[in-house]
């Protein structure tokens, strides 16, 4: 006989058609009587009941468990009971003697059915309610945490993303940080890609860019810049509960930043900036509308394509993102911005400039003009500076050049090349230390008056013609340009080769001393100047007279 379906099948069909009796159809089956009564009081078979064993030592330690477990029900999420802690409990205080995979057994059980009791007793019962979107009006954000290798560096950083709750549409960026900066620039980069706002509300935690206190309920004091973002783009924020409480409120994006991390940055990244990883953020977007999300007969794509004219519209103008700082420069020429260092040209020293703090970027401006940019950084106490913002202070310490930081990021970043190495241990070689460096640093400050590539190629002429002189490279990347049949952009270039605002400061310039040793230039082959050629036009002219 095969299962008990089938014998409980057998005896019922038995019974009905022979028309045995229940000793009859026991004794044909070899069964007990009660499963033939069991049979022909119903086509299924009972469930087992389990078999009740006794377990002293549990019994003993079983109220003592469930009082600890009910005591977590009101303790932090992290600091409640584990099986271990239960068992060490019960050994130290009570001097249980239990095994450890008894405990485990008890408390994998009987945790679950306290939670479940407690919500019973408050009427409150687990589970989700499906919800209905309208197109364009509702969507979510959320930052989640992503690594990245960039420039050859693991770095932590933060992927920004919205998605709309109706299609489905999700943009994501990445950016150094999750501050403010980086919260309004993808909104920003996120309303561009879609090509307009949400004309709802826009669903978030209680993130910092844009709550500045949390109070009671779904209350909250938001800053002021925030609210002249969301006043500039139009929509209604909506901010879900605390904690675990609310994390079912914006369900949606929470799922998206773990799926996308998935499908996008395993393996990890590896590019060169930021900029080119969003660039590729941006191509993935694109190919995520062909995706079908759980349940939906129609793609991403195809929903959003009845979801973009519902949107709002785009204002006129965009919002300025960047924040506005007023640091001074100390006296290494730096200024601090959010535990960061960033060096300006020493002439600024001592004085107090302004920073536009972007996602990305920190621009500083002296006026209205601009004077330096540098990309953002994010570890605390980390520098970055530029070798052509000293030089001013170089030509006059010229000591202090092997052993900087600037030089050492220089080289690091390439800005500071071989030939220029090249240049500068000739030029050391053939004067000595301190008047080596002074002639490599007129040099390096003539990046600012020349394309980089015109001053390469003086450095080169002036190599090759045994010469170390900064008025021989000059001469020599002037003739450069003209061999190639082009002019010297009046735009100055910094060291990296980064366009830089000339300077119209009434401080002293330093420029290139005159040279009295003519030993210095190489051999002039030429032929001496002569005159003859005028005279002809004297005589011409006295033949006239006459």
């Amino acid at each position: 006989m095969g299962s008990k379906v089938e014998l409980f099948a057998a005896i019922r069909r038995d019974a009905r058609v022979e028309g045995l009796s229940v000793r009859a159809l026991a004794t044909r089956y070899r069964v007990h009587r009660r499963t033939v009564r069991q049979a022909l009081a119903g086509a299924m078979p009972p469930p087992r009941k389990p078999p009740q064993r006794s377990s002293p030592v549990m019994d003993a330690v079983r109220d003592l468990i469930d009082s600890m477990l009910r005591e977590d029900l009101a303790a932090p999420a992290k600091q409640r009971h584990t099986a271990r802690r239960i068992f060490e409990r019960l050994v130290d205080e009570h001097q249980a003697q239990i095994s450890y995979s008894s405990v485990v057994n008890y408390v994998g059980h009987r945790r679950a059915q306290i939670v479940a009791q407690a919500r019973d007793r408050a009427g409150v019962l687990d589970g989700f309610v499906p919800q209905t979107h309208e197109p364009g009006r509702d969507a979510e954000v959320d930052f989640g945490e992503v690594w990245v290798r960039l420039d050859g560096a693991a770095t932590k950083c933060h992927l920004f993303t919205l998605r709309m709750s109706f299609s489905g549409k999700a943009i994501h960026r990445v950016y150094p940080s999750q501050g403010q900066e980086a919260f309004f620039e993808g909104h920003v980069a996120a309303f561009d890609a879609l090509g307009g706002v949400p004309s709802g509300q826009i669903r978030y935690d209680n993130l910092k860019p844009a709550v500045h206190r949390v109070c009671f309920g779904r209350n909250r004091i938001e800053s002021q810049r925030w609210i002249a973002f969301r006043s500039h783009y139009g929509f209604d924020a909506f901010y879900c509960q605390p904690g675990k409480e609310g994390a079912h409120e914006k369900g949606g994006v929470e799922g998206e930043v773990g799926r996308f991390r998935r499908r996008w940055f395993v393996p990890v990244p590896d590019v060169a900036s930021l900029t080119e990883l969003n660039g590729r953020l941006a191509a993935a977007d694109d190919a995520e509308d062909a995706r079908h999300v759980d349940g939906r007969a129609t793609s991403i794509g195809v929903d959003f394509t009845m979801e973009a004219p519902t949107l709002g519209a785009l204002p006129g103008e965009a919002f300025d993102c960047a924040l506005t700082l007023t640091p001074r420069v100390d006296r290494y020429a730096r200024v601090g911005v959010r535990q960061c260092r960033y060096s300006v040209p020493a002439r600024l020293i001592g004085r107090h400039v302004r920073v536009r703090l972007s996602a990305s970027l920190v621009e500083v401006l002296d006026g209205s003009r601009l004077v330096a940019c540098h990309p953002r950084l994010v570890a605390r106490g980390a520098e970055h500076l530029v070798l052509d913002h000293y030089l001013e202070i170089l030509a006059g310490k010229p000591g202090a050049l092997p052993g900087s930081t600037p030089l050492a990021q220089a080289r690091k970043d390439g800005s500071f090349t071989s030939l220029h190495e090249a240049f500068w241990a000739a030029a050391r070689a053939k004067h000595g230390d301190v008047q080596g460096t002074r002639a490599l640093i007129e040099v390096l400050l003539l990046h600012r008056r020349l394309p980089r590539v015109q001053v390469f190629a003086g450095i080169t002429a002036a190599l090759q013609a045994g010469s170390v002189s900064a008025d021989v490279v000059a001469i020599e990347a002037r003739k450069a340009a003209a061999a190639i049949g082009s002019t010297v952009d009046s735009t100055t270039l910094t060291a990296s080769g980064k366009p830089a605002v000339p300077r119209r400061s009434p401080s002293r310039l330093v420029t290139l001393p005159a040279r009295s040793n003519a030993r210095q230039l190489p051999a002039d082959t030429r032929p001496a100047p002569s005159v003859a050629d005028y005279d002809q036009l004297l005589t011409a002219r006295s033949g006239r007279r006459s």
